[in-house]
C-alpha cells in the first residue's frame, strides 16, 4: 500500500494549563493520500484550523505524531523544519497575507527568497507562476491595488512557486464574492487534478467541501465522520456545472 503523504496518529493539542486548559484536538488519526483532495469541515472552534496547522508543521502537537511521506516529523527542528515546510507545502489563506506595498512579483518570489534561490531564477519562476494564474500583466502592480480575486490568485501563485506537493487552503473563498470564489475554486481543483498536488481545504462551506475526494468532519476536537467521493459531488464538476 502506498505511504500516505501525511499521516496523523492520535494527535492531541492543548492550550493553557490547569483551569484554563483547552483541548483543541483530542486524539485525531488521519491518513492523507498523495494527489487527493480532502476537506476538513467543522464549525468555528471545532479544531479544524488547529489540525491544519499541525499537519502543515506550523504547530507541534502536544502528543501524537505527524508523518510526512512516512518520516516522523518530530525529528525536524530549526532550519531543517523550515526548509521542509517551505519546499513541501504551499499555503492559501482567507486573509491573503500579501505585503501591501510590495509588487505582486515580489510577493510571489518570497518563498524562493526564503529558500535561498538566486534572484534571476526567483524572477523566472515567479513570472511563470503568475503566467499560469493569468496575472503576468499585474507583476509590477502593488498588491494593495489588486481586487480580491487578483489577490487570491497572487496567493495561489506564491503557493505554487516552490512546486509544492501539498497545498493547504484555509477558507480560500471566504473573502470573495460568489463568482470570484467559483473561479478560485476551479483553479485549486485544476491544480489538484492536472498536476497531482495534494489539496487540503479547511472550510465550513459544504458546497466547496463536496467537490473534494473526501470530507472529514471534525467536532469538539474529534473526527466524527469521513465521507468518500462516492457520496459527494465529483471534484471534476466545475462551479458552472454545479450551478446548472
Amino acid at each position: 500500500m502506498t505511504t500516505p503523504i501525511l499521516s496523523a496518529r492520535d494527535v492531541r493539542k492543548s492550550y493553557g494549563r490547569g483551569a484554563n486548559k483547552f483541548d483543541a484536538l483530542k486524539g485525531v488519526s488521519l491518513d492523507i493520500r498523495e494527489g487527493e483532495s480532502i476537506a476538513i469541515i467543522g464549525k468555528s472552534g471545532s479544531g479544524k484550523s488547529t489540525l491544519m496547522h499541525v499537519l502543515a508543521l506550523l504547530d507541534q502537537p502536544t502528543s501524537g505524531t505527524v508523518e510526512l511521506a512516512g518520516h516522523d516529523t518530530r525529528s525536524l527542528t530549526g532550519t531543517a523544519l523550515n526548509r521542509t515546510r517551505n519546499k513541501t507545502f504551499g499555503f492559501v489563506f482567507q486573509q491573503f497575507f500579501l505585503t501591501a506595498n510590495a509588487s505582486v512579483l515580489e510577493n510571489v518570489m518570497l518563498p524562493l527568497k526564503i529558500a535561498g534561490v538566486g534572484r534571476s531564477e526567483r524572477k523566472r519562476r515567479a513570472l511563470a507562476a503568475l503566467e499560469q494564474l493569468e496575472l503576468a500583466d499585474k507583476a509590477k502592480n502593488k498588491a494593495v491595488n489588486l481586487s480580491g480575486g487578483q489577490k487570491q490568485r497572487s496567493v495561489i501563485a506564491r503557493a505554487l512557486v516552490n512546486t509544492p506537493r501539498v497545498i493547504f487552503a484555509d477558507e480560500p473563498t471566504g473573502n470573495l464574492d460568489t463568482a470570484t470564489g467559483a473561479v478560485v475554486e476551479d483553479i485549486l481543483f485544476d491544480l489538484n487534478r492536472e498536476h497531482g498536488i495534494t489539496l487540503i481545504i479547511v472550510t465550513h462551506d459544504e458546497e466547496l467541501a463536496a467537490r473534494c475526494d473526501r470530507r472529514v468532519h471534525i467536532r469538539d476536537g474529534l473526527i466524527v465522520d469521513v465521507v468518500e467521493a462516492a457520496t459527494a459531488t465529483p471534484a471534476t464538476a466545475t462551479a458552472e456545472e454545479r450551478a446548472a
